[in-house]
């Protein structure tokens, strides 16, 4: 179904809601716009971007492919704040319990159903959320390790309903304090604590497990030799 940004404005009279058809990318298109809360939408994206500049797959018509622009926290806990909004806001609507990935992965299963990239523009912070929500299937290279609220539930999704569910959700966790963040991220994550993973450090695999959250909302990872280690940034998987 085409989506309505009508349906969004009228649930936040006042906010800035800009939709276009195509776009390169939600993000590159946010950093010219200076209204605060302001979000940007795209029915698709030829150039959608993901962590480490990766792209992110943006099938016209099936995901949710937003910037919203924050004026708020620094990073990465404003990174983990909107993780438990978009998890809160798509259980609220679909019913569907994701797991957060640590910082910025929401998995239906053991599957990527949703991707989080905050970036720092002048003065303010860009929030781009991707949401597959009624994609059918994906590229070889994807069908491994994504899914979507349609195959996850069995039913397709109003986008504008659930975009409209984020944005509620935003308003109230982007206003919590960074102890609450790190506690809710703490409680709603498997991979924060006590979880086996594999990290990439300084160009080496490290294997380990997690044990918490530094006060900065970076994990901390107890390797196989009994080291720990600051994780700064994403890439972190599962392993045996």
């Amino acid at each position: 179904m085409p989506f309505d940004p009508a349906l969004v404005r009228a649930a936040f009279p006042g906010r800035r809601v800009d939709f276009y058809q195509e776009t390169g990318s939600t993000m590159a298109v946010a950093a010219q716009v200076p209204d605060d809360g302001a979000v940007v939408i795209a029915d698709a994206q030829t150039h959608g971007v993901g962590r480490y500049s990766r792209p992110w797959h943006s099938a016209p018509g099936d995901g949710l492919y937003c910037t919203v622009v924050l004026r708020t926290k620094p990073l990465p806990v404003l990174t983990m704040a909107i993780g438990l909004a978009v998890q809160e806001a798509i259980g609220r609507y679909s019913g569907l319990r994701c797991d957060i990935r640590w910082p910025n992965d929401l998995l239906a299963g053991d599957r990527k159903c949703c991707g989080i990239l905050t970036q720092g523009h002048e003065d303010r912070v860009l929030a781009g959320i991707g949401i597959n929500v009624n994609h059918e299937s994906f590229p070889p290279e994807l069908a491994a390790i994504a899914t979507s609220l349609r195959l996850a539930t069995g039913r397709p999704w109003g986008r504008e309903e659930l975009l409209i569910e984020v944005l509620r959700s935003l308003e109230t966790f982007v206003r919590l304090p960074m102890d609450a963040i790190l506690a809710a991220f703490t409680q709603q994550s498997s991979y924060v604590r006590g979880r086996r993973v594999a990290v990439e450090l300084n160009g080496a695999e490290v294997r380990g497990t997690t044990v918490g959250l530094d006060p900065h909302g970076y994990l901390l990872l107890e390797d196989d030799q009994g080291r720990r280690h600051t994780i700064l940034a994403g890439g972190v998987r599962p392993c045996s």
